[in-house]
């Protein structure tokens, strides 16, 4: 679950399209989602799944997965490709299913921003920026790019609507600068109350509780003034509580429980309860398993510090249950056969009360007494004794997985040993090659120069002695010997230089590669770069070069692909290289072992240097890799 202090800078993927584009586009950008009669059925080009994902999304919260739609990326427009890349980043955001969404997601809108300013295309550069600022702001890394990329969006806002965004980015870059630089240099609240007042002018509720979270972070954590902070928060979840679909919903979520949890810190508990309480059952199933289980938890807390032992009993156990629980419709089934058992015990101990009231004998009331405490005992000692194995049962499974993970970085560690005394018998190889070369130049060019020179000082000393003969055949050696010299210089060079390193760079001798192996209609090579203008160290620009070599080398031999997409993105220290191609694929579960450098191999190398290494491969839908080098 997301801090409190972060959670009130959080914003999910916001949507807004070209002025050119559809209507329904264009009711989707201001949020009108009830005029949309959406009826694609098919979708033939990025442009059309682009819309039809941020539908899906601000209405249900659900994605779709753009790689699954067969899109001939190499023959897209570059219109087109932007509506891809930006399509690619928002699912791996949304469905948070790969090992490093964050990396891949920013890749693909760095493209995205590229291509939209080769375009000159100003919503597409609007929509790019968006999504590197929602990056940021959810992040809080890099404070000093989030407030550069957030001036430069509002200089390219083209409309009231884009203005708003843009103007609630800046004020929050704002605060990122004073919360965590000590920058007071720009004052934020007459930006929070001016946009507020405008959203209010101009309707646009989700835009109230925007300005609103972020006036109640300025009072609250700044300011120090938490209750005029509180009113703000209220403000929000009023506003957006007037949206019905999930994209204004799950904030009102977010800040209920952040409201609870800061009245519960506080030991408000009674108040932290009505916060609790407000938040919508069906909103929560629909979020992470954790975040269900963290709003669990601090109920059982709450109700475990005012002494309500039944009420803690019955939440423990609901969070519990939810641990075990690996499917999402499991959880909910069991929370509500829980609920039902636990409204069934209200009534009979309503019942039980009510009979004991109307006992006339003391000693059937003791009688009653003493049959509730036990019941209540045996209960307890059952549920600790549960508890007891549970945790014994899990404690012998970590035992087991630290096992399993010390026999894995032993051989890891074996393997490792083997790459390094390749790596060592590599480099004694070039010591022997420079030995080689030393010697050529010695042995054999030294002298031929120095005979070059003795001719020279020759002619030079009798130049005008008419007694010497045969000058002209010695100008003739002397030349001979100079060309010989030239030959044996060229020679040396061409040896030495036959690496694509030497004087391009790696994006240079990939593309030279990918210009190379491509060949007519039968595949075609398209490679991308971004943030690679300056050269890295040598010897890892060697080593990527192979790895893709070897990448495309296997792609050629076994995967019957027509086309191959190379993606290169430098950013904050990481390389990340995804290669896809449209080829037959295979089960990844199973690497397969074929002569030369194999995947497993390729994955090896990429583990020494540090990097992961990631394959999501489909039977006759292709195959893409995904690289992340640290640099």
């Amino acid at each position: 679950m997301i801090l409190k202090t972060t959670i009130l800078f959080f914003l999910f993927t916001s949507i807004v399209f070209s002025q050119d584009l559809t209507t329904d586009f264009d009711d989707i950008r201001v949020f009108n989602l009830h005029k949309i009669k959406y009826k694609i059925d098919s979708i033939t080009n990025p442009q059309d799944f682009f819309l039809k994902q941020q539908y899906l999304y601000l209405k249900e919260g659900t994605t779709i997965n753009p790689l699954l739609m067969g899109f001939k990326y190499p023959s897209l427009s570059q219109k087109q490709k932007v509506f891809f890349h930006l399509s690619s980043g928002d699912y791996y955001i949304i469905s948070n299913q790969h090992k490093n969404p964050d990396s891949l997601a920013i890749s693909n809108y760095f493209n995205a921003l590229k291509l939209s300013e080769e375009l000159k295309n100003t919503p597409l550069i609007c929509e790019s920026l968006k999504r590197i600022l929602v990056y940021h702001f959810k992040n809080q890394k890099d404070i000093n790019a989030f407030y550069n990329y957030a001036k430069q969006y509002k200089k390219v806002a083209y409309d009231n609507h884009e203005q708003l965004y843009a103007n609630y980015f800046y004020m929050g870059s704002i605060l990122g600068k004073i919360v965590y630089q000590k920058d007071y240099s720009e004052d934020p609240l007459p930006i929070g109350k001016h946009y507020l007042q405008i959203s209010k002018q101009k309707n646009k509720p989700f835009f109230e509780g925007r300005f609103s979270q972020l006036l109640g972070v300025h009072h609250d954590l700044i300011l120090k003034n938490p209750e005029i902070g509180r009113q703000f928060y209220n403000n929000a979840i009023n506003s957006y509580k007037k949206i019905k679909y999930y994209y204004g919903q799950k904030h009102v979520y977010d800040l209920l429980y952040n409201l609870g949890t800061l009245e519960q810190e506080q030991g408000n508990y009674n108040k932290a309860m009505q916060y609790f309480n407000q938040i919508d059952q069906s909103l929560i199933e629909k979020r992470d398993a954790k975040d269900v289980i963290a709003i669990t938890d601090y109920i059982y807390k709450n109700y475990k510090q005012q002494n309500k032992t039944d009420s803690a009993l019955y939440f423990l156990e609901k969070k519990y249950i939810l641990n075990d629980s690996l499917q999402l419709l499991e959880r909910a089934n069991l929370i509500s056969d829980i609920e039902t058992k636990y409204q069934t015990e209200k009534k009979e101990k309503k019942i039980v009360q009510l009979l004991n009231t109307n006992l006339k004998s003391e000693a059937s009331r003791i009688r009653n007494r003493n049959l509730l405490i036990g019941s209540l005992f045996v209960l307890i000692v059952a549920t600790i004794i549960a508890l007891l194995i549970h945790k014994n049962t899990k404690r012998k499974q970590r035992i087991a997985e630290q096992e399993r993970e010390l026999e894995i970085q032993k051989t890891e560690k074996l393997l490792k040993e083997q790459e390094l005394t390749a790596i060592d018998a590599m480099i004694s190889g070039q010591e022997k090659e420079r030995q080689r070369l030393a010697n050529d130049l010695h042995d054999n060019l030294g002298s031929t120069l120095a005979t070059v020179k003795l001719h020279f000082q020759h002619l030079r000393n009798n130049k005008d002695n008419p007694k010497i003969k045969n000058i002209e055949e010695l100008y003739s050696k002397t030349d001979n010997l100079l060309e010989e010299a030239y030959q044996k210089v060229r020679t040396i060079a061409h040896e030495k230089n036959s690496g694509v390193m030497a004087h391009q760079g790696l994006l240079p001798a990939i593309k030279n590669l990918a210009k190379k192996a491509s060949n007519g209609k039968h595949l075609q090579i398209e490679v991308q770069g971004y943030g690679l203008e300056e050269r890295l160290d040598n010897t890892l620009e060697i080593s990527i070069f192979r790895i893709i070599q070897e990448l495309i080398t296997n792609i050629i031999k076994h995967a019957d692909a027509t086309e191959i997409q190379i993606s290169l993105t430098n950013h904050d220290s990481l390389l990340n290289i995804i290669v896809e191609d449209n080829g037959k694929g295979f089960d990844a579960k199973i690497l397969p072992e074929k002569d030369g450098m194999g995947l497993a191999t390729i994955e090896k190398r990429i583990e020494h240097l540090e990097g992961t290494f990631e394959i999501d491969s489909t039977i006759n839908k292709g195959t893409n890799i995904i690289i992340n080098i640290p640099i």
